[in-house]
């Protein structure tokens, strides 16, 4: 027997002809969409175009791959029957009919595009449910945009007669071992380049691709959309469509409560540069500084830097963090839009226009770069970064040395915090850099040459706690001599918490806490504000410090001059939110109230929602409004201080 037909190379030959055929199609899809809707696009030449496509092969593979998971097994597994003709017609079905139904999804974006400006997701279909003229509405759709259904069905013809010009041999396999064995080595290879063509990569320090990340590689925002494909926007927000239009609450009640749009007049003479620092895991527990009135019994802090910084700055002992991951806290900081039960980052709305600091600071003359020593790309956060708008992103790419690698998430932080250092010395001023660091994650090591050099602690990762402290010291020990550093506001703050060690802070409300540090060495801000504050308060408060004057959307407040905005602050544990406002904490639902309690009850241990109907009903109808004009300013795209609202169709 041919050695071809032992070890089926026909079969998986054939197999890979068919899947190239969904990537031809697919390529077919992105080019009819910009066709139609060139006009919202800014592409100069085939060749951007080209180059859009070439990045939008990771989304396809993406797409496809889970498209033609069930395709793909029943191809490759050890059947005996696989070449049989019944069973490649079983096959053809199965291929057709989940190709063609995904395909289909992009040519519902040749026409809705235009009034959404983003690929439809599983939001958009679930807002279907509720209309009961369904089937009228696929006629009206079909009637008035005939020439789109008539391209689908040439599509799908061609495709149909491309799958059956190239078919299985019908082949038995006598020799049983060898065909098993083969079979077996093929079906784990396939597994395991499946996963990593579902994910974007085999990385472990990036996370699976997601609808932001198509904002890496393009000079628009909007050109993220040519990139993606509609498939992989459905598949990506199944489970991120809890996005729901909310109605109830006055939007008097809300303005009054929470002055969404706000505008600062502050005299800024001459414009400081602003260098905002946010660690890898800080949770507030490990700082000493930010413990002294936690009464906790033999407390040790990891933060020697820090602490002797925070005795020249002004600290907020009592903040928290909007949400659970990194990606969360981008939008939370940068943009004062927090993350609830999934990151903002991950919904079909991220790759819309918003209004953040950057967008602020950059009308105001000011350079903006991102600097993440973990591979470009890692947590998302160059593609959410091209949304916000910064000039420059520096990555472990642009350091370019992988000697300093930890050989998991990216360069320590020592060495990068200097080369950080070096390129803001060469920048011209004003200007606004945002730092995230990396060392102080699992696997909790520090490099071999300060290995005993930093307290070991009762955890693994306050050895590393205490490193990045130290990293952060040899930063400003080399910045401090610079000529911009004078006129330079430094924020330091965690993006979430980690491992806890102590009772106070496995506390429910305590596992969101953080630290917001500001520190200008002409020592203008200093003390210690003991109010309700958290990360989106961050954005509102460098609107204020850098003298921005216009209009914004801001649910936070500006924790040095804002004196309207009474202090609260607000977190989702996944299932619930927690809302702290004055002297309560309110927990609930998507629906219902689940407890009130005193502010100093971080362990809502004690219920007094039933001792305090009055009190109840006000936390609940300002927690309401919060979430109401939250959903709803992100469901139009009324993210900037404008009230407008997207197109409908």
């Amino acid at each position: 027997m041919n050695p071809k037909n032992i070890y089926r190379l026909n079969e998986y030959a054939v197999t890979l002809y068919r899947i190239f055929l969904a990537y031809i199609f697919y390529f077919v899809a992105r080019v009819l969409f910009f066709v139609y809707n060139k006009s919202l696009f800014s592409v100069d030449s085939v060749g951007d175009f080209l180059a859009l496509s070439f990045w939008g092969l990771s989304f396809d593979t993406t797409a496809i791959l889970y498209v033609n998971l069930l395709f793909i097994a029943l191809s490759i597994l050890p059947l005996w029957v696989n070449t049989t003709k019944v069973y490649q017609k079983i096959l053809m079905w199965i291929y057709l009919v989940t190709n063609l139904i995904a395909f289909a999804t992009n040519f519902v974006d040749f026409i809705y595009y235009n009034y959404t400006f983003t690929r439809s997701t599983f939001a958009s279909f679930e807002s279907l449910e509720n209309e009961e003229n369904k089937e009228a509405l696929l006629i009206s759709f079909m009637l008035d945009y005939w020439h789109v259904f008539l391209i689908f069905i040439i599509c799908a013809f061609i495709w149909v007669k491309l799958y059956k010009l190239v078919a299985v041999k019908n082949i038995s396999y006598p020799k049983k071992i060898p065909y098993f064995t083969s079979s077996v080595v093929a079906l784990l290879l396939t597994g395991l380049l499946t996963i990593g063509g579902i994910r974007g990569d085999f990385s472990h320090s990036t996370r699976p691709i997601n609808m932001v990340d198509a904002s890496r590689h393009v000079k628009t925002p909007e050109q993220a959309n040519i990139v993606l494909n509609t498939p992989f926007a459905f598949i990506r927000t199944i489970k991120s469509s809890d996005f729901k239009r909310r109605s109830g609450v006055p939007q008097e009640v809300i303005d009054s409560t929470f002055h969404p749009i706000k505008q600062y007049n502050d005299t800024v003479e001459n414009k400081p540069n602003v260098v905002l620092i946010i660690i890898e895991s800080f949770g507030r527990e490990y700082l000493g500084s930010f413990n002294k009135e936690m009464n906790i019994k033999d407390y040790v802090g990891y933060t020697p830097f820090i602490d002797s910084l925070a005795q020249h700055s002004l600290i907020f002992p009592n903040a928290f963090s909007n949400g659970r991951k990194s990606i969360h806290a981008m939008s939370s900081i940068l943009a004062g839009i927090p993350s609830f039960k999934i990151a903002y980052t991950s919904t079909p709305y991220a790759n819309k226009k918003i209004e953040s600091i950057i967008s602020a600071v950059n009308s105001m003359g000011y350079d903006t770069s991102f600097f993440h020593g973990a591979p470009n790309g890692s947590m998302g956060f160059l593609g959410f970064g091209n949304v916000l708008g910064y000039d420059h992103y520096y990555g472990k790419t642009e350091y370019n040395n992988d000697d300093d690698f930890d050989g998991i998430w990216g360069i320590w932080d020592e060495p990068f915090l200097q080369y950080t250092a070096q390129v803001l010395s060469e920048k011209q001023q004003p200007f606004f850099s945002t730092i995230f660091t990396v060392s102080s994650h699992a696997p909790y090591q520090v490099p071999e040459k300060y290995e005993g050099k930093f307290p070991k602690g009762d955890l693994d990762i306050h050895q590393c706690v205490g490193y990045t402290d130290y990293a952060l010291k040899q930063f400003f020990k080399t910045v401090e001599n610079e000529s911009w550093y004078k006129n330079t506001v430094f924020v330091i703050t965690a993006d979430h918490g980690n491992q806890i060690y102590y009772e106070a802070y496995q506390k429910t409300a305590n596992r969101y806490a953080v630290p917001i540090l500001i520190f200008d060495p002409n020592e203008k801000y200093k003390g210690v504000d003991h109010s309700l504050a958290q990360q989106i308060d961050i954005y509102p408060t460098l609107a204020s410090i850098t003298g921005y004057k216009k209009p914004f959307r801001s649910w936070g407040r500006s924790l040095v001059s804002d004196s309207i905005q009474k202090p609260y602050a607000l977190a989702n544990t996944g299932t619930n939110f927690l809302f702290m406002r004055d002297s309560l904490i309110m927990v609930r639902d998507d629906e219902n109230t689940l407890g009130l309690y005193q502010i100093s009850d971080k362990g809502l241990e004690h219920n007094i929602a039933g001792k305090n109907p009055l009190e109840t009903k006000k936390m609940e109808v300002m927690e309401e409004g919060f979430i109401q004009d939250y959903m709803n300013r992100i469901l139009d795209g009324r993210l900037d201080a404008e009230n407008k609202t997207s197109k409908e169709p």
